[in-house]
């Protein structure tokens, strides 16, 4: 697997998980916030804020500095705009799968009705 697709992997894990989406929607909005700030406004322990803190920081999504006795995380704004820019992409090609299908679904249907008899005027009743 190339390094690429790893931080990718990392990446897509990260922002799979709702509170960590969350936790970056806080970080953004506050600027910056400590596991401790952070679990005081979610559900979860302090203890599991600091882990999905570490898996942000795995993905590049967060840096962490040192403020006295706790870190301080702020979100990477170039790694969260290339997490959009990945999900934009994604987005707009499976829109595009999602046409073909619809379109092919769409010929078979108009297909059947062809050679369907009962929807002929000879096949009325």
């Amino acid at each position: 697997m190339s390094v690429r697709a790893a931080i990718d992997d990392r990446l897509w894990s990260a922002v799979g998980d709702p509170t960590r989406r969350r936790m970056l929607d806080l970080l953004v909005a506050q600027g910056a916030g400590s596991a401790t700030s952070l679990g005081a406004q979610l559900p979860v322990t302090r203890q599991a804020v600091a882990k999905h803190l570490l898996v942000l920081a795995r993905a590049g999504l967060v840096r962490a500095t040192t403020e006295g006795r706790e870190k301080t995380y702020r979100v990477d704004a170039d790694q969260l705009s290339r997490a959009v820019a990945q999900l934009t992409a994604v987005g707009t090609a499976w829109d595009a799968r999602l046409r073909r299908i619809k379109g092919l679904a769409e010929s078979i249907e108009r297909g059947h009705r062809d050679e369907d008899p009962d929807e002929t005027e000879e096949g009325k009743v």
